[in-house]
């Protein structure tokens, strides 16, 4: 009798690609999660009817996951839409500015490390001064007469795409950063914690000298709430892809409950779930929570639990083998382009929020 697929070993030989170590070695626990999660996103998710969203968190672009993964699966038009910390886009620029990271071990001397001004997070190593001169950087950008007014983190993020985008053709540097290639592809990045980074950091201290950049965090809600809500009127899904948890996680879900609960309009919740993530169920914390926990306030579609999947690993292992087996298994979608497109969609989730009220 049958009750699930035949588990069918076979010897793992050289030259195996990633498609095959996913398809025919990720067999069970963990790993077979792992395989569902890249099935799931290659087989349902990446179709063109399908709005797909990012949440980031923990330190991932400072290991170089950034470029290295994030921004191909950006460019292939498999991410639409992102809310990461405020931490992890500004981590990616170090290197759009000539800065170098060093992979070192987390078993290092911490005060010879302050000693000698280095910084470190976990097993990546970088001279304080990588930290002060992206400080001056970020400074010399928000001081510009384009920043001094409010605005989304989305149109924070897209203009200093701008500016990274310089600094990488004049250094004539391969690397490319997240704000970059959203800026390049209309991909909006939102943050759900402005002031939680050094982003923030440095906006608040020139804010003190008269600087005009204000985060309007009521336009996060309303633009993240409006992409969600375009994606499910004109027919579409919603898709949301979780690296970590923590805030990015609940802001990207949040969107269904404000429509629903807040603004009284008829949904039943995001399509698909996928989540990577260390944090336990048990401890009732966010990050942690599973999709059906998710289901009871909204923020999944009941129907589509069954496309939900959680995978508890590292994001860092997770990330790579997601990112190249969507490249390989999916190829490339038109790009979406919902930056350009936010006072439209804003413009039909006013009128229909208005609606509902009558």
């Amino acid at each position: 009798m049958a009750y699930g697929k035949k588990l069918d070993p076979a010897p793992i030989t050289a030259g195996l690609s990633v498609r095959e170590l996913v398809e025919k070695h990720l067999y069970a626990y963990n790993a077979a999660r792992l395989r569902e999660a890249c099935q799931l996103f290659t087989e349902k998710i990446c179709q063109p009817d399908v709005t797909i969203g990012v949440t980031l968190s923990g330190a991932l672009t400072p290991t170089g996951l950034g470029t290295a993964a994030l921004v191909p699966l950006i460019r292939a038009g498999l991410v639409d839409w992102v809310v990461s910390t405020g931490a992890n886009l500004y981590h990616d620029m170090h290197r759009s500015l000539g800065f170098e990271l060093y992979g070192s071990t987390p078993f290092t001397n911490d005060a010879d490390l302050r000693e000698q001004h280095i910084i470190r997070i976990y097993d990546i190593l970088f001279d304080q001064e990588v930290l002060l001169e992206s400080d001056a950087f970020l400074r010399q950008c928000i001081a510009g007469p384009e920043f001094q007014r409010s605005m989304s983190t989305a149109e924070l993020h897209h203009l200093l795409g701008r500016y990274t985008q310089a600094r990488e053709r004049a250094l004539g540097t391969d690397y490319v950063s997240m704000l970059t290639a959203a800026h390049e592809a209309g991909v909006p990045l939102y943050t759900s914690s402005p002031g939680d980074s050094t982003i923030g950091m440095n906006v608040a201290a020139m804010a003190l000298s008269g600087n005009r950049l204000r985060f309007d965090v009521e336009a996060d809600v309303n633009e993240t709430t409006a992409i969600v809500y375009r994606a499910k009127k004109s027919g579409g899904k919603s898709a949301v892809i979780i690296f970590g948890g923590g805030s990015p996680k609940n802001f990207i879900l949040q969107t269904e409950p404000q429509l629903q609960e807040i603004m009284g309009i008829a949904e039943k919740g995001h399509d698909y779930f996928i989540q990577f993530t260390d944090a336990r169920p048990d401890t009732g914390g966010l990050s942690g929570a599973t999709p059906s926990e998710a289901m009871t306030w909204g923020k999944v579609d009941p129907d589509m639990l069954p496309d939900t999947v959680v995978c508890y690993v590292d994001s860092t292992i997770a990330l790579p083998i997601f990112a190249a087996y969507a490249l390989e298994q999916a190829g490339t979608r038109p790009l979406k382009r919902l930056y350009d497109a936010r006072d439209e969609m804003l413009r039909e989730l006013s009128d229909d929020y208005a609606a509902a009220r009558s």
